[in-house]
């Protein structure tokens, strides 16, 4: 990986998956499972052919998915490395002329064919930001370095991370608070609900964000205010939506943690007896 060999990337399909064309299989399926739409695999090297390809997102979502992997993750950010053949020393070097130049780069591989010409993708993180950056197509490799630093630039200035989740949570907090005489439960014991938001709705927390995006985040809660006792634990009360731009990030199922008893004949006597005595020691 380092040195780009085409060789032993065909020595490792052959060893790995028997033949070029069965790893080449091994590749597509994996490729489908990741839901990589615009990506097809023809060889183990990505030599021109009119029946592989792939697009700048799949190689993001590729880069995001094998940065998973400790021992990818590892050499591709390794700057040198000596091998030994027959006993003698080897250091190879990696072709990723960001490594080690620019601030937060860890990875990840260049790339050439005549037809895909000069390509990179990088992974660099800063803080709390982490990027992975796609550029395809420059005609030198300068070409692609720069266009490289001038879009992981931008990024860092104009992207800054967002709790999507802290966000979600404090507006069903003060929704909560100014909608605690908002429902009515028919014949119920009580009137009071004791709400929470469903956990597993939030998929994750924290998002890169453009800048300018912040204010464009609304948060919608659908409820339903009615309801019939007796009225279980867990029953769903509603549904908190955020979106971001308009686009929908999460949707939240809204539950009661208590249950809610039937009012029995018992309870209205007590309350028309509670009423009646107030009525007389007022009157």
């Amino acid at each position: 990986m380092l040195k780009s060999g085409n060789d032993a990337a065909v020595a490792l399909a052959e060893h790995v998956g028997g033949s070029i064309e069965n790893f080449a299989l091994m590749m597509n399926k994996k490729a489908s499972e990741l839901n990589l739409l615009n990506t097809h695999f023809v060889t183990p090297h990505g030599l021109d052919s009119d029946e592989h390809f792939t697009c700048a997102l799949d190689l993001a979502h590729l880069a995001d998915y094998a940065l998973n992997n400790e021992i990818f993750a590892k050499i591709v950010k390794t700057k040198t490395y000596t091998i030994f053949i027959n006993n003698h020393p080897k250091t190879i070097s990696n072709t990723n002329e960001l490594l080690g130049n620019f601030e937060g780069i860890y990875g990840v591989k260049t790339g050439f064919t005549n037809g895909a010409n000069r390509c990179l993708v990088t992974s660099c993180k800063r803080n709390n930001l982490d990027f992975i950056c796609i550029v395809l197509g420059c005609d030198t490799k300068k070409d692609r370095t720069q266009d490289s630093i001038k879009l992981l630039n931008y990024s860092f200035k104009n992207f800054s991370i967002v709790d999507l989740k802290n966000i979600a949570t404090n507006k069903f907090e003060e929704w909560n608070k100014s909608h605690k005489n908002s429902f009515l439960i028919n014949k119920g014991k009580s009137q009071n609900l004791n709400l929470y938001l469903d956990e597993s709705g939030f998929s994750f927390s924290n998002i890169a964000l453009k800048n300018s995006e912040k204010d464009s985040i609304n948060v919608e809660i659908v409820f339903c205010s009615y309801f019939k006792a007796p009225l279980s634990k867990e029953t769903k009360i509603g549904n908190l939506y955020l979106y971001v731009n308009g686009k929908k990030y999460y949707s939240v199922n809204i539950y009661n943690k208590n249950e809610i008893e039937r009012k029995g004949i018992f309870n209205y006597i007590s309350y028309i007896f509670k009423n009646y005595c107030y009525f007389f020691a007022n009157a």
